[in-house]
């Protein structure tokens, strides 16, 4: 079972999105996988987006996708959902000898109730998103249950991370484990962060997806001396962001007693951050312009 997986393309704010796309498309292609996945912030459900959409649907196999917090800045979640023809903004299915089950991150939490993403209504403080609501952690329960594979998730926040509530998504997994009498959840991809590593909590695998394209650095990066004038002007996130020279994405080709990530390298495109004489990490989040490679052993 082999799969390709990306996060974070942003491909209309990238002034090589199209490129980006076709390349991970090709590279999964050449890999012979089984399906592809994006982990959300892909692209928009406007005309000027088509192209996007149409080389990911391209892929003769089965393709999924995940709910970002930047596909809500101008759509609802029923609204996105329909537009990327996914089957509910968390599902699950089965491919082999594996569960695959994607998560949605994108709700609000004001200490009273839960409102999803929608039209870019969660830029608030920070402590009141990245929540998974109380009707898809049911959902969750009962899913995992009606499984005797292996299970795997995917989401754009990060479980062990980015979510706000990921301790109580934890506590899920781990006692369907505990429940199953065996190493049952064995990892869980998130995006979100452009950043990448691998951390291992109670015994399941948790793996940060850098973007396909850049690192939001949130201060100038002299991207003058990056791209001419016109570009920088067409694509505003630039002037604080660092792009990468190729494409990240990973193949993961599971077996029954593990997965073998093959993750890419990339330089970031001068100025580097050792140019602008920045440090390793963003905060916690190590700033890297590479997926790793890395084996996980069920």
């Amino acid at each position: 079972m082999r799969f390709a997986i990306a996060s974070d393309f942003h491909a209309p704010d990238v002034p090589d999105g199209k490129e980006r796309v076709a390349s991970f498309i090709k590279a999964a292609e050449d890999e012979n996988v089984d399906f592809i996945i994006e982990l959300g912030d892909f692209c928009r459900l406007d005309s000027n987006s088509q192209i996007y959409r149409d080389l990911w649907n391209g892929f003769e196999g089965n393709k999924y996708h995940v709910i970002g917090n930047h596909d809500m800045d101008k759509y609802t979640p029923e609204e996105y959902v329909n537009g990327m023809g996914m089957s509910g903004r968390y599902y699950s299915f089965d491919k082999g000898d594996f569960h695959f089950i994607v998560l949605d991150g994108n709700n609000l939490f004001d200490g009273e109730k839960f409102t999803h993403y929608a039209k870019a209504n969660y830029y608030v403080d920070m402590k009141k998103r990245a929540f998974v609501d109380p009707e898809q952690m049911e959902w969750l329960k009962k899913d995992l249950a009606t499984t005797n594979k292996r299970c795997i998730l995917f989401s754009h926040q990060s479980i062990e991370h980015a979510m706000n509530n990921g301790h109580e998504v934890r506590k899920i997994l781990e006692e369907e484990n505990r429940r199953a009498g065996f190493k049952k959840v064995v990892l869980a991809f998130g995006g979100h962060n452009h950043s990448n590593y691998t951390k291992e909590i109670n015994g399941i695998t948790y793996i940060q997806i850098n973007s396909a394209s850049y690192v939001w650095v949130g201060e100038p990066t002299q991207t003058e001396k990056r791209y001419p004038k016109e570009i920088n002007e067409k694509y505003s996130l630039l002037k604080y962001s660092m792009t990468y020279d190729k494409t990240l994405y990973a193949i993961v080709t599971l077996t029954a007693n593990g997965a073998d990530i093959k993750g890419t390298d990339a330089k970031f495109i001068y100025p580097t951050p050792k140019d602008l004489n920045m440090g390793d990490s963003l905060g916690e989040f190590p700033l890297v312009s590479f997926i790793r490679s890395v084996n996980v052993t069920f």
